[in-house]
């Protein structure tokens, strides 16, 4: 307790006698521990502020993104090119100067098609670890048109804010990347009596975002109320990153390039289009006859696609990332002094489940999970020091599981 009469610190209220060193003021105290906690909260906001690079020298470049996405993500080169670009892009319309030529650059935001396990969302996950922006992942597919229940279209700007510490010119020069985009695709032009709240309505939502207005945000979240403050956040240089498995996509790309057509003329057409990749030729029409309005197209100039996923590829990303699946399992068991091995024909067999349920790389985690379940149940009870998995293992666990269940059709 302090003292009657002595000097009190007036952020802590502790007495003179209760600290090393009281500093005394005009109007008021402060102690020697809250001047080195006040010092701690300066430098991390300082560093907070600071962390986005200024020099357009010390940005990392193109290749420089790419060859740590290669570290992560298995193969598709072509979308981790057009991403490591608009990325850069991204930095450097920031940086952009004010010159007399008044050339303005535009941001250039993206839309990612590709098939389920292919790694849209690992590549924007990755892309976050290497970037100096605030950047946040949301998923569309909770997205309505305001007044009904669901989430706003500006609940995608509080998760930026949110992970910007309600930084807002840090939040202004960040990167959202909007997952499940094809999940509001207009349902059709059929009348009904149902409306579709979550297609079309939500996509003309999206488009004050994309093109850059203000934007008036609740800082919490939730429902806009007349008595709640709103944050006001200017998304001209907020780049979009739109990915969506756009399931069904094929059929309409194909009957653009008149693939099904019949006779000569048409085979000849037809014999350079590559039939097990027809998602390639992936087009901003073929987007627009799945339930994309034009306008929302023309906001996402830049268009790639992510490769399907071949034998090899799956058996690559099985072990070879830095974050692949077996390592992470092989530190589980590490963390319980069990040294984890792996036969290379489990290896080979998890490979071929997975081709065989067509659920792409999310499936291979699925498989492993299965076989290593009752393992992870027993082990951390046993004094075991060594655990290898073998090919009957493996199939004894995956059958009795009952997998098969899960194959497409």
């Amino acid at each position: 307790m302090p003292r009657r009469n002595e000097n009190k610190c007036s952020f802590c209220g502790r007495g003179e006698s209760e600290v090393d060193f009281l500093i005394t003021g005009m109007g008021g105290n402060i102690c020697s521990d809250c001047v080195h906690a006040a010092d701690e909260i300066v430098k991390q906001n300082f560093e907070h502020k600071s962390s986005f690079s200024s020099d357009l020298k010390s940005l990392p470049k193109p290749t420089e993104i790419k060859s740590f996405l290669d570290d992560y993500v298995i193969g598709q080169d072509e979308a981790k090119k057009f991403l490591s670009v608009a990325v850069y892009n991204h930095y450097k319309r920031i940086l952009q100067k004010k010159q007399d030529d008044e050339v303005e650059i535009e941001k250039s935001n993206i839309i990612l098609v590709g098939s389920t396990g292919t790694g849209k969302t690992l590549l924007a996950k990755t892309i976050a670890k290497k970037i100096n922006v605030p950047f946040t992942i949301v998923d569309a597919t909770v997205l309505t048109e305001a007044g009904y229940v669901g989430e706003d279209i500006e609940s995608i700007l509080t998760r930026l804010l949110q992970v910007a510490d309600y930084d807002v010119p840090a939040a202004e020069r960040g990167i959202v990347f909007i997952d499940e985009i094809d999940k509001i695709a207009r349902k059709g032009d059929n009348p009904s009596i149902t409306r579709d709240v979550s297609g079309e309505g939500v996509q003309q939502g999206l488009l004050k975002l994309l093109e850059g207005s203000v934007v008036l945000v609740p800082p919490q979240g939730g429902r806009k109320h007349p008595d709640q403050k709103m944050i006001a956040v200017n998304t001209q240089n907020i780049l979009f990153i739109c990915g969506g498995a756009f399931d069904g996509i094929e059929k309409k790309i194909a009957a653009r390039l008149n693939t099904r057509s019949v006779g000569y003329t048409a085979a000849q057409k037809t014999a350079g289009i590559d039939q097990d990749n027809i998602l390639k030729y992936v087009s901003p029409q073929d987007l627009k006859s799945f339930g994309l309005i034009p306008e929302i197209i023309g906001r996402l100039p830049i268009l790639t696609y992510l490769q399907p996923l071949d034998r090899n590829a799956l058996r690559k990303i099985l072990t070879e990332p830095k974050n692949s699946i077996i390592r992470q399992y092989t530190k589980l068991f590490k963390m319980d002094n069990v040294a984890l091995t792996f036969d290379d024909s489990v290896l080979d067999y998890i490979v071929d489940k997975a081709i065989e349920f067509k659920l792409g790389a999310r499936g291979l985690r699925s498989i492993v999970e299965t076989i290593m379940m009752d393992a992870m149940f027993s082990v951390p009870s046993e004094k075991v020091g060594n655990l290898n998995i073998t090919l009957d293992y493996a199939k004894e666990k995956l059958e009795k599981a009952n997998l098969d269940k899960l194959r497409a059709e």
